[in-house]
């Protein structure tokens, strides 16, 4: 079988009976052992477990499991009760210190330790008698004996006490009973050929199931409050509570069960050659005694009892620690862990919780064993395990500052991995695989325990040697990686851009650029970032350590000068001022990287919008420098040529702060005419500009363009001026040129108000016709009439108001106004003292005074004293 739950230990042989003479029945009440014989005999034995510990009265799991235990029995005293029948039952009253025996349908009752027959009390017609475990009454120092009368279909139920018993209720039964148990208000009976249960208070009967009725005898064991064992059909043992509910599945017997008891969590059953043992948790049989002629077995306060005719054992229950120990030996765990749960009730809760947790880590380590990773991982979480056995299994995993002891006694047998594996590399592949998953898992919750210094160096440790792609997010999180076991460990694997993110976090930027640097020099192999330079520079952009980013500034600038000069440009204005990035110290520094100081430049000037001088036209200066350089190139790159120009127009034309003479001066023996166009227009000098732009250019649209930047933001006035320029430009060449008068006309029409049509008529030359000129007619008279128009709408709307003032002002002449000394004014309600004053357009008279003071409106009649009447 499974396992070794119980052995068989003699207690007492045939030494300590007469010769002949049979046992009945056996009561055991702590170490006193009462034998009922076939000749009406009580023997009463002591019984005490010799190389144990044994607690009467304690659960099986604290006995001693003293390979050597046994048992020794003492006689003590023997009653004859001289009724020449054999003792049917005894059942013993510990609280009341009285034995009560059944003998020729009469139960009588003894005391416990004499043996000595109390007076007077006798219940006759007694069948089968049970006591109550759970009684209803409350009394202790009574208990309830329940009893199948003789007399047909009745169950008399007695309280017996020390001296005296009575009859507290007489219940009768569907059929005749021939087996009963009791809890509290119900009995389970065996009835002819089925069992019931029967409240004795409320009356109701429950069919529970049929037994075959040429089974030897029923078998009723109550187990637990409400609910009761019983041999069942097809050899099964049933459990059902007294509402005919099993919570339990069945255990399956022989045919032909003599005894049955239960030792939680085990049900023993005796037949005609063994005793088997089931388990209440599984329902599996988990051991065979074999045990020929027995005819007794049952359970007294924990301890279970079997007999045969003249001789009684007892079956030592193994510790169940040692039973669930001997299930992980042979590598079954679920039967462990059910075993385990089991225990739970028989176990104070201190000890269980530890208990339980030891098991379920061993579980843990006996799945891992069989790589069955994600049971592992369940029983691992559960249990909560100290994620250092499991990873000191790894070799080199841990630490070397790890202070780590294996538990003791130890969880597992295996010294390391390759043990475990038998070194097999797959099996070896598969286990960090799962170690890298769980470490993952569990690092930031409880289950780490505060180990996480062992857990993250352990995870690095496996990232790196697999190559996985998780070594970087680990190393740019929160992490707590061992520094010197984790940069000899990354630098054994060659993985030099995790170490420099390694020193980073540790604080440790210069070296960690430093690391970075030689793997981009060549002097490292990592091939992890293609892009490392940019990210080195980045890295610098975002650096508050000054002297780290003016250390490595020469090297960035020599790999890249576009790429390196963001280590200055992409800083904040507020970095510059508090980490000393001086604009005009960058400035000077830049001078020998002329592609960085023109790029920092035009960070300065067209992004951060500085208004010096001295930035405009150093910018100016270098971008007129590259262009003469890119131009005496051969062969010239035209596009970059022509980017550069549009950058250096783009400035000329919107600062207004570079040095203009200074820029006229360098670029006047050049071929810059454009931009020489646009310094002279700086200078207000647009005769000039459009000379070079129309005669020297002949770039019609850049001139028109010209005038358009030129003049905005000012009045009609200037832009007019400066289109009447370019056209005298196109209209007075030096040499007639068809390309200028083309322009002219172009001009002209595009532009039709721009110009001031009478002016440009009379420069127009006389063989123009009209039709060339249409637009700009149509244009330039389509202005004048909406002007013209405009203007007389201006005029008629002022007559209009003109006019309206006017009938009022008649309106309030033709109205006479009557001023008298009863007369108050409308503002300070006072009365006149002089003719003068002022009349509102809403008919209101106020004195001049107050007139002035309320700042009346224009439509007022002022009246002089010529003008009023006085009554």
């Amino acid at each position: 079988m499974s396992v070794q739950a119980f052995r068989l230990v003699c207690a007492s042989g045939k030494d300590h009976l007469p010769p002949g003479i049979q046992i009945e029945c056996l009561e055991c009440c702590g170490h006193d052992l009462y034998i009922g014989t076939s000749d009406s005999c009580i023997h009463h034995l002591l019984l005490v477990e010799e190389n144990g510990t044994e607690t009467p009265g304690l659960p099986l799991v604290q006995h001693s499991d003293h390979p050597n235990t046994s048992f020794t029995t003492t006689r003590q005293r023997q009653r004859q009760l001289g009724l020449k029948k054999p003792i049917c039952e005894l059942r013993a009253a510990s609280a009341l210190g009285r034995l009560l025996v059944l003998c020729d349908n009469t139960i009588t009752l003894l005391c416990s330790e004499l043996l000595e027959p109390v007076p007077g009390i006798k219940i006759r017609g007694a069948l089968s008698f049970t006591l109550n475990e759970n009684p209803v009454s409350g009394d202790p120092f009574s208990v309830e004996v329940c009893i199948i009368s003789s007399k047909r279909r009745t169950v008399q139920i007695f309280s017996v006490g020390q001296e005296k018993v009575h009859l507290v209720r007489e219940v009768a039964t569907p059929e005749q009973p021939c087996a009963l148990a009791a809890d509290g208000h119900y009995l389970c009976l065996a009835l002819s050929s089925r069992y019931v249960t029967l409240n004795y208070t409320t009356g109701h009967c429950q069919d529970l199931f049929p037994y075959p009725s040429e089974q030897k005898r029923p078998i009723i064991k109550r187990i637990s409050r409400q609910e009761f064992l019983l041999a069942g059909p097809g050899g099964l043992g049933m459990f059902a509570t007294v509402a005919g509910i099993s919570q339990h599945a069945p255990v399956r017997w022989s045919e032909n069960v003599i005894g049955a008891a239960v030792s939680f969590p085990y049900v023993l059953a005796l037949d005609e050659e063994f005793i088997t043992v089931h388990s209440m948790l599984d329902q599996q049989q988990k051991q065979s005694l074999p045990f020929k002629e027995g005819i007794i077995l049952q359970d007294f306060e924990g301890r279970v009892i079997v007999a045969t005719g003249n001789a009684v054992y007892v079956l030592i229950s193994l510790p169940l620690e040692k039973q669930i120990q001997d299930l992980l030996s042979n590598q079954r765990v679920e039967e462990a862990l059910v075993l385990a749960k089991g225990a739970r009730r028989n176990i104070p809760k201190e000890k269980f919780q530890v208990m339980y947790r030891r098991i379920l880590q061993q579980a843990g380590f006996i799945e891992f064993a069989q790589l069955q990773f994600l049971e592992a991982k369940e029983l691992f979480k559960t249990s909560k395990l100290d994620i250092r056995e499991l990873v000191s299994l790894y070799p080199l995993l841990l630490p070397s500052s790890s202070a780590f002891i294996r538990a003791h006694p130890p969880l597992h047998e295996y010294a390391d991995l390759n043990q475990l594996t038998r070194g097999d590399q797959e099996k070896v592949a598969k286990c960090k695989r799962f170690l890298m998953t769980y470490l993952s898992e569990i690092r930031c919750t409880e289950v780490a325990n505060g180990y996480q210094e062992d857990i993250d160096t352990a995870l690095l440790k496996l990232y790196a040697e697999a190559d996985h792609e998780s070594l970087l997010d680990l190393l740019v999180s929160n992490n707590a990686c061992a520094m010197a076991d984790s940069a000899a460990w990354l630098e054994k694997h060659k993985k030099y851009y995790a170490l420099g993110l390694l020193y980073h976090y540790n604080k440790q930027d210069a070296t960690a650029v430093q690391t970075w640097v030689r793997i981009v020099n060549g002097e490292l192999e990592d091939k992890t970032r293609a892009d490392l330079f940019e990210y080195v520079v980045d890295f610098l952009t975002f650096s508050d350590d000054q002297q780290l980013v003016w250390h490595y500034a020469d090297w960035v600038l020599q790999k890249s000068e576009q790429i390196g000069v963001q280590i200055f440009t992409k800083r904040t204005s507020e970095e510059h001022l508090q980490n000393g990035f001086c604009p005009d110290e960058i400035v000077g520094y830049l001078c020998k990287y002329r592609k960085a100081l023109l790029s920092y430049l035009e960070h300065l000037v067209m992004e951060k919008r500085i208004q010096k001088e001295k930035y405009h036209t150093h910018l100016a200066v270098l971008y007129l420098e590259e262009i003469l350089h890119l131009k005496s190139v051969n062969p010239t790159d035209q596009t970059e040529l022509e980017d550069l120009r549009q950058k250096f127009q783009s400035l000329l034309q919107q600062s207004d702060l570079y040095g203009v003479l200074l820029l006229i001066d360098k670029i006047k023996d050049t071929d810059l005419h454009m931009e020489r166009a646009i310094l002279h227009g700086k200078l207000e000098e647009h005769e000039q500009a459009l000379e070079i732009l129309v005669h020297r250019l002949k770039d019609f649209a850049a001139a028109e363009s010209y005038c358009v930047w030129n003049s905005q933001g000012r009045d009609a006035h200037y832009r007019k001026r400066l289109f009447q320029l370019l056209l005298s430009s196109y209209l007075t060449p030096s040499t007639p040129d068809s390309a200028l008068t083309v322009a002219a006309v172009d001009l002209l029409n595009n532009h039709p108000m721009e110009f001031d049509a009478s002016s440009v008529l009379h420069l127009l030359p006389e063989s123009w016709s009209v039709q060339l000129l249409s637009p700009f007619l149509a244009g330039a008279m389509r202005e004048h009439v909406h002007a013209l128009r405009i203007s007389q709408m201006a005029l008629g709307l002022a007559r209009a108001e003109n006019i309206i003032y006017k009938n009022e002002k008649l309106n309030m002449r033709e109205k006479p106004v009557v001023l008298s000394e009863k007369k108050l004014c409308h503002a300070c309600r006072k009365p006149f003292q002089e003719p003068a004053f002022v009349r509102h357009s809403s008919g209101h008279i106020v004195h001049t005074h107050c007139a002035a003071k309320q700042h009346v409106n224009s439509s007022i009649d002022s009246h002089v004293p010529n003008s009023s009447k006085r009554t």
